[in-house]
């Protein structure tokens, strides 16, 4: 199979959560761990940091990763989703995966694939940790695709688990208030590995506190840390996710970092790892922003950040998945800015003329398009050279324009 035909059999098997949503969502762990048992347990290979939470668990990942970089290590980095290939998921020392690996595992392995009924994301997970063991990398940054308990990620036995925080999203699947979701996530918490908690919220706290005592595990709150480091991320939401990665670093061990590699590390994120989507800035005049938060905690970060920006006209490229609460994120938009309503290109996406007649019962006006890069489009040609766009709602919007 060449590539594309490789990667469309790949979506093409049992749901996949980002296109379908519910359905996708699997109750065990059985096919992961049969799959890792057929590659020969690839993951105990190598040692891991498993990073999960509601919010800035990628940032938090890229951000580990580049400081352990900066120390000289080999470092693996997995993550979900991917935003423009697919090959942005696996990553070595900010390279990723090669086409050829991908063809090559899916070739291999296919047979088992199919008997075993293994879907998209497990599978993934399961290239990600053949791939890490062969190249031998010195750590891999793990981040958890959906929950903790039940992810296909949660095979790892890590030197640190990292639970960034929790709001309320998927909550069709993970529960419907912040201690049941704070329930799940907790699930990657492991007998004696010590657990860095990025926020203290008064919710969740005991559920933290309690599975980490039943695990004899030590655990940390980074956001009692006062310390401020400076990072080349942008968000206004960064501090936090600076917070989280410097605590899991500290509980390493066996690993030599200087506090250069810490801070550099921190500078170069990007250019380490290559991370997107996080408000990246593509253009000034008009300036551009491109921001992947998606749920009410995110957007509550980015909306806020927004109102800093100087500009003469606001110009919304907006579009959604069908599973969002619209009642609860649509009141958080301005209603001064120029809306331009669309579609994600993927089966779970809003029709943009739903989204716009929802966001007209709050005062949110705008015309709608057929797709992300005719909006776009449209909003460039309508703002001026002192106007800011900015684009989100979903990480598939933002995938789209880069």
């Amino acid at each position: 199979m060449t590539y594309q035909e490789t990667l469309d059999w790949m979506f093409a098997q049992l749901p996949m959560y980002q296109r379908q949503g519910k359905t996708a969502f699997k109750k065990d762990l059985i096919n992961i761990i049969a799959l890792s048992n057929e590659l020969g347990n690839p993951e105990k290979k190598f040692r891991t940091i498993h990073v999960g939470g509601t919010n800035g668990k990628g940032s938090t990942s890229h951000m580990i990763a580049s400081v352990l970089q900066e120390a000289g290590y080999k470092v693996g980095l997995y993550t979900s989703p991917h935003l423009k290939n697919f090959t942005e998921r696996i990553r070595i020392n900010g390279e990723e995966i090669s086409k050829e690996n991908v063809v090559d595992f899916i070739s291999e392995n296919k047979q088992f694939l199919e008997k075993q009924g293994v879907s998209f994301f497990e599978m993934t997970v399961g290239m990600a940790f053949d791939y890490f063991a062969k190249e031998e990398v010195d750590i891999a940054i793990i981040e958890v695709g959906l929950g903790g308990r039940l992810d296909s990620t949660n095979i790892i036995l890590p030197e640190v688990s990292v639970i960034t925080n929790i709001g309320l999203d998927h909550t069709q699947f993970l529960g419907e208030t912040l201690p049941e979701i704070a329930y799940e996530k907790a699930g990657i918490i492991k007998k004696n590995v010590p657990v860095v908690i990025g926020e203290r919220q008064n919710e969740v706290e005991k559920t933290f506190i309690d599975k980490a005592t039943e695990c004899q595990s030590e655990i940390l709150f980074a956001s009692d840390n006062y310390e401020e480091y400076k990072t080349d991320l942008l968000g206004d939401y960064q501090p936090k996710n600076t917070k989280t990665a410097i605590e899991a670093v500290k509980q390493l061990k066996g690993f030599e970092i200087s506090e250069e590699d810490i801070k550099l590390g921190l500078l170069n994120v990007v250019k380490n790892t290559n991370l997107k989507g996080r408000w990246q800035v593509l253009q000034e005049k008009p300036k551009i922003i491109c921001d992947t938060a998606h749920n009410k905690e995110g957007l509550t970060y980015a909306l806020n950040q927004l109102k800093k920006e100087k500009t003469d006209k606001l110009h919304i490229v907006l579009g959604v998945v069908s599973d969002k609460n619209l009642d609860e994120i649509l009141p958080m938009f301005p209603k001064s800015a120029t809306y331009y309503f669309c579609k994600p290109n993927i089966p779970r996406g809003l029709s943009e003329n739903i989204l716009k007649e929802k966001a007209s019962t709050f005062g949110i006006k705008g015309e709608s398009f057929d797709s992300v890069n005719q909006a776009f489009d449209e909003a460039k040609i309508k703002a001026n050279s002192n106007d800011v766009i900015y684009i989100g709602g979903s990480t598939f919007v933002v995938a789209e324009i880069l």
